[in-house]
């Protein structure tokens, strides 16, 4: 079978068996009866690709379960996916096949069940390993079960271990921070993601900031964690590869970069994003709508778009700039825009961005305002002075 592609799979199973208070991603609290018609929603999406695949004939590098809770869905369920998936568009020989989990859905024989039907890398949420600071943001669980599971999940024969953790949680110090990573450090993952907490809209950890329960993220703060973390995790073997990525020599997510590098992935289940050539679609999202198309046996896609090649120019920039590696301005089109190119040199005199001969990336001040250079991009692009013919 062929290797790796740039092409991926991303199946979003929208149930959890609570809300955290920071969660603002589609989902459903789990049922049964609900997640077995979600699974034959699932099976009757694929089976429409299979008839119209928005792929070549490579097979996929990367499937990734996200959530949601993955593992609220049984191992028999997830493999059965997983074996549609890879019946219908096919997989690389060394294909990455991920599943997010929390630790308390997973047991020793889950585990070793999904290692057995096809999953190659699994990633945790941990978030802390404090359990004032878990209970801070309604994270169900506790720092043992995070422990015992990663021991089990080796045991169970997986190499390839990501962890979530947040910082500037309530409650937070530095201390605590610096304390959970190297409690983390010492279950020895192969993948770290580091993200700093964000109040989204219409979150309960937004309701109690407003009605000061809890001190809203400290910006600062988030900053000298973020500089911690990236020592920290240096100087044990981690490497930074993403703004919130950190991994081993060999173990960078590929559905990480296939996202940064403007590779192609399909999305299956309610609200999963979807961008294949210079088109990009959106299921929709809500399960009982979602269930209803495919009954009926349309594509459940509420939303699509075609970027003209100018806007796709500008987000392979903005996601490619995510990336420590940069992007090649020679290579990436941008200099055929002048009002882009010209936002660049202005963000590398402000010390937002960097140029190292053709490469330019973020600078670590600019780390901390990707949000912001990804809309003075776009903004460059709008300038009427940029819109000449591309090569």
């Amino acid at each position: 079978m062929q290797p790796a592609t740039d092409q991926g799979l991303y199946i979003h199973v929208p149930f959890c068996h609570q809300r955290c208070h920071f969660c603002a991603f589609y989902l459903e609290i789990h049922h049964p009866r609900a997640a077995a018609e979600f699974v034959d929603s699932l099976l009757t999406e694929l089976r429409l690709y299979a008839d119209s695949s928005p792929f070549d004939h490579s097979p996929l590098g990367s499937i990734y379960f996200g959530g949601g809770t993955p593992t609220t869905l049984s191992p028999d369920q997830l493999t059965r996916i997983l074996s549609a998936a890879k019946d219908t568009f096919g997989l690389a020989s060394d294909g990455e096949v991920t599943v997010e989990a929390h630790p308390g859905s997973v047991t020793p024989a889950s585990l070793r069940q999904l290692r057995r039907g096809g999953f190659t890398r699994i990633s945790f949420g941990a978030e802390s390993m404090n359990q004032t600071e878990l209970d801070s943001v309604g994270r169900p669980g506790s720092p043992f079960n995070t422990k015992e599971v990663i021991v089990a999940a080796c045991d169970a024969g997986f190499e390839n271990i990501n962890l979530d953790l947040m910082y500037g949680l309530p409650g937070q110090t530095l201390h605590s921070w610096n304390t959970s990573l190297h409690e983390i450090i010492a279950l020895s993952p192969s993948h770290l993601s580091c993200y700093a907490l964000t109040v989204e809209d219409g979150t309960s950890l937004q309701a109690a900031i407003r009605r000061g329960l809890v001190p809203a993220p400290d910006e600062a703060l988030q900053n000298e964690m973020d500089a911690v973390a990236e020592s920290t995790l240096t100087r044990s073997g981690y490497v930074r590869y993403e703004i919130s990525n950190y991994a081993r020599p060999g173990f960078a997510s590929r559905h990480n970069r296939l996202h940064w590098t403007a590779g192609r992935y399909l999305g299956l289940g309610p609200s999963a994003q979807s961008y294949v050539g210079n088109r990009r679609f959106g299921n929709v999202s809500n399960l009982a709508a979602y269930n209803s198309l495919l009954r009926n046996g349309q594509l459940p896609v509420s939303e699509a778009e075609e970027l003209s090649h100018a806007h796709e120019t500008c987000e392979r920039l903005i996601f490619g700039l995510r990336l420590t590696d940069g992007v090649a301005l020679d290579e990436s089109g941008v200099l055929s825009y002048r009002g882009l190119a010209r936002t660049v040199d202005e963000l590398i005199e402000d010390n937002i961005l960097e140029r190292e001969g053709s490469l330019v990336r973020l600078t670590a001040r600019g780390r901390r305002y990707a949000d912001t250079v990804a809309v003075a991009l776009l903004a460059g692009l709008e300038q009427p002075s940029c819109a000449t013919t591309p090569p």
